[in-house]
């Protein structure tokens, strides 16, 4: 359900609220927040809550750090683990200078921007996020030990599925926060799960992304455990993807759901640097069912761009190379330029992959576009492309690639 500001205040009143948590994240998507008092909410509706920009990696210096959070009505949620006396509720955020300037880093912005332009265009996107992620064991301190939770492979059973339960709870607090999971089961690797939603609008799917993973790492600390969504957690099992299905409509006729793959088959290698921002990312391309080259297929998992079975509007996308380390806004807001792209430039499809690529010789691999095989190489190729310059501010680049 979408909240109007005035609901948004009466809901305040009748369930006796008395904390509300303004979410936000930084450039890398690492999700921040400051709590108001209750009866400060109308105020930040009016004015914004001040932040220090400074104290934020990438938000600024102390010359220029005053900022502005403006919450969102529409994302109020309950955070159904908080005490039941003087609820808490949480909503994310746009971010503003004081004189009500739009700020450049907020990732939440650049992808409403975006949503708002493949409107103009006549295009809707939805998207679905499927993210895996380890459970792992908590020593006597509390603190994370790197031993897996279980040893059950994909989609085993308790016993040996020893998250079972803590899947089961994630997906109860979930719907307790209006968020809908469709699936969810054991991984291949040691203690890896997978939880994926339905589809929804590009931000709601960024939203829900972002709360996913507070509410695992919440649960799993519950049950004294330690989730962790990072690229590769353990050197010798699978990593953790975070695969993005993106359809789009209307795509029926003249091929342009063939352009649409097109275009982001082209732009993916230099959008690397942001949907695997870490070092750790690239540890896991090419590996374990993670892709490592530019191609695509239908129902082939070695591939970057999978193409489900489906029909009409049923039809999807899933991007396979991105892993949850990712900034979800700022990865769908590039995914949905590369898609525009290649439908209003007609960019033509290559030819389907059908062949394993992790068992591929040499002489066949040669024929394939790679993906960077390091941050710095992924840095290099978004810095010096056009299309990354054309729709990532360049603080934004800056921050993720000027060192690199």
């Amino acid at each position: 359900m979408k909240y109007t500001k005035e609901e948004v205040l009466q809901y305040i009143k009748e369930e006796d609220v008395k904390f509300v948590r303004l979410a936000f994240c930084d450039v890398f998507g690492r999700q921040k927040n400051v709590s108001v008092m209750a009866d400060e909410l109308s105020r930040a509706f009016r004015y914004g809550i001040a932040i220090d920009g400074s104290a934020i990696a990438g938000f600024g210096d102390e010359t220029h750090s005053d900022l502005l959070l403006h919450p969102d009505p529409e994302t109020l949620a309950l955070l159904p683990w908080r005490p039941e006396h003087g609820r808490v509720v949480r909503m994310y955020s746009y971010i503003t200078y004081p004189d009500g300037r739009p700020f450049e880093c907020d990732t939440r912005a650049m992808l409403k921007n975006a949503i708002d332009f493949a409107e103009s265009k006549g295009y809707s996107f939805f998207f679905g996020a499927e993210q895996e992620f380890y459970l792992f064991k908590l020593d006597e301190d509390g603190e994370p030990t790197g031993v897996p939770y279980d040893r059950a492979g994909y989609m085993d059973l308790a016993p040996e599925d020893r998250g079972e339960n803590v899947r089961r709870e994630i997906c109860l607090t979930l719907e307790q926060m209006g968020i809908r999971p469709e699936s969810s089961h054991h991984e291949e690797g040691p203690g890896q799960n997978e939880i994926d939603f339905r589809y929804a609008d590009p931000l709601t799917a960024a939203d829900q992304a972002m709360t996913f993973q507070t509410v695992v790492k919440t649960v799993a600390h519950r049950n004294g455990l330690y989730a962790d969504f990072s690229a590769k957690p353990l050197r010798d099992a699978p990593g953790n993807g975070f695969h993005i299905n993106v359809s789009v409509r209307p795509c029926e006729g003249d091929g342009a759901f063939d352009r649409v793959i097109a275009g982001i088959l082209a732009h993916t290698p230099e959008m690397t640097a942001f949907l695997n921002p870490t070092e750790a990312s690239y540890l896991r391309l090419g590996k374990n069912k993670a892709p490592g080259f530019v191609s695509w297929s239908g129902e082939n998992r070695s591939q970057l761009i999978r193409i489900p079975a489906a029909e009409a509007e049923y039809r999807r996308i899933e991007l396979r190379s991105a892993d949850p380390s990712a900034n979800p806004y700022l990865a769908f807001s590039l995914i949905i330029y590369a898609a525009l792209d290649g439908i209003e430039n007609g960019l033509p499809l290559p030819a389907p992959s059908d062949i394993n690529l992790f068992t591929a010789d040499e002489n066949t691999l040669e024929g394939y576009r790679r993906l960077p095989g390091t941050l710095a190489g992924a840095c290099a190729a978004a810095s010096a492309d056009d299309f990354i310059r054309r729709h990532v501010p360049a603080e934004i680049l800056g921050i993720y690639c000027g060192g690199k």
